[in-house]
């Protein structure tokens, strides 16, 4: 155990954040649309009280605010009511993401969407809609993070609109650069695995790419990822449970007991931005149940290892201020833990992310605050171009 944390200049390896966000640029599908779809793509509408993405022809709309918030202090944030022309640049154009970074003393980080933070059924649920926005999104994603010297790392979104589609587009992004692949369903475009889906499983253990699972998807209670209104308590209680596991405890459930990692023993899954201190109250409950349950269940068959083992061998997890997570670390598999940054939403301190280190990990031996900060999502991701040390 080396000594313990007391300030930023203990830190002398490059941060990698697990969890950031580009906030798509307003044109990236009516420019890459033919004729025949361009009416019915997201696009950007202006509009007196700010600017508003509409999707499907206007069929559901998303007003830009709370996930383009950097630079922005707390009594400025507004659900509604920013333009794109008024957000920082950082959040859509590669050098200017750069540039953000290194002042807020980031030296890489890993990039999912915003418009589509929900899953691809955001887009439409027609096929040939949905599949067209997935692509043109991935697309534009490749060509966000090549010119970044291997600093931006860009994860693909999966469609959900069958297992061919899905195996085809993770193909496509492991030939484009992307380091990783965002489900909001199961391969084949249900909650539920199937058979089938092995296929889609095997390719992604095969190239060594990690799925991820972001807050906010992969709801059965809620599939259209609703919110409430912004303006009622209930939305407090949602935004809070959800940063507290709500969303992901039941999908970390299910994956550890669906035997797929029995199957494929070298794949990963990563729970994005749900944090971290719920893990070690449910794997000691999941344990216990299936010790009881095991018998009459069929468990005892079928399921070779313990549900906590399931979870420390595959499952890793992103954080941001989660400091009774922190305390709770050595019940969980502290080789699999990932701090993030959550850029530009409003989770982000930037640029002040130096500061938040600071809080949250001061105390914490050097050793393990480097593996949370560098050293896993550098394994994770093979991320070899990553320097071990700052210079």
């Amino acid at each position: 155990m080396t000594r313990p944390l007391s300030d930023f200049r203990d830190i002398d390896f490059p941060i990698i954040d697990a969890d950031a966000h580009v906030q798509e640029p307003p044109d990236l599908w009516e420019s890459r649309a033919p004729a025949s779809i361009r009416e019915r793509v997201p696009r950007v509408r202006h509009a007196d009280d700010g600017d508003v993405w509409e999707f499907d022809g206007g069929k559901r709309v998303q007003p830009l605010g709370l996930t383009a918030c950097a630079g922005l202090s707390f009594p400025q944030f507004r659900p509604q009511g920013l333009r794109y022309d008024e957000i920082r640049p950082g959040m859509y154009r590669t050098a200017d993401r750069l540039e953000d970074m290194d002042a807020d003393g980031i030296w890489a980080q890993v990039l999912y969407p915003s418009v589509t933070l929900s899953g691809a059924k955001t887009y439409a649920d027609d096929p040939e809609l949905q599949r067209f926005c997935v692509r043109a999104y991935n697309e534009w994603m490749s060509e966000f993070c090549a010119p970044a010297g291997g600093r931006l790392i860009g994860q693909g979104i999966i469609p959900t609109t069958g297992l061919d589609d899905a195996v085809a587009e993770l193909e496509w992004t492991l030939k484009h650069g992307l380091r990783g692949a965002i489900l909001s369903r199961m391969p084949g475009g249900s909650f539920d695995p199937e058979p089938a889906d092995d296929r889609f499983f095997g390719l992604a253990q095969e190239a060594g790419v990690p799925l991820a699972v972001h807050i906010g998807s992969f709801l059965r209670e809620n599939p259209g990822s609703s919110w409430p209104a912004i303006d009622e308590p209930r939305y407090l209680a949602s935004a809070g449970s959800s940063k507290a596991g709500a969303h992901t405890l039941p999908v970390a459930s299910e994956f550890i007991f669906s035997g797929i990692f029995d199957r494929f023993p070298d794949l990963n899954l990563v729970l994005v931005e749900s944090n971290i201190g719920w893990i070690p109250t449910l794997l000691e409950q999941v344990d216990d149940m299936f010790l009881r349950y095991r018998w009459y269940t069929g468990a005892v068959r079928w399921m070779p290892r313990m549900p906590s083992q399931v979870f420390h061998d595959h499952l890793w997890a992103t954080f941001m201020i989660d400091t009774v997570g922190l305390e709770l670390r050595h019940h969980l598999n502290i080789d699999h833990l990932l701090w993030s940054t959550d850029y530009p939403h409003t989770g982000s301190d930037w640029p002040n992310s130096r500061v938040t280190i600071e809080r949250v990990f001061r105390g914490i031996p050097l050793d393990e605050v480097r593996k949370m900060l560098h050293e896993n999502a550098r394994r994770l991701y093979g991320l070899e171009d990553v320097p071990e040390r700052l210079p």
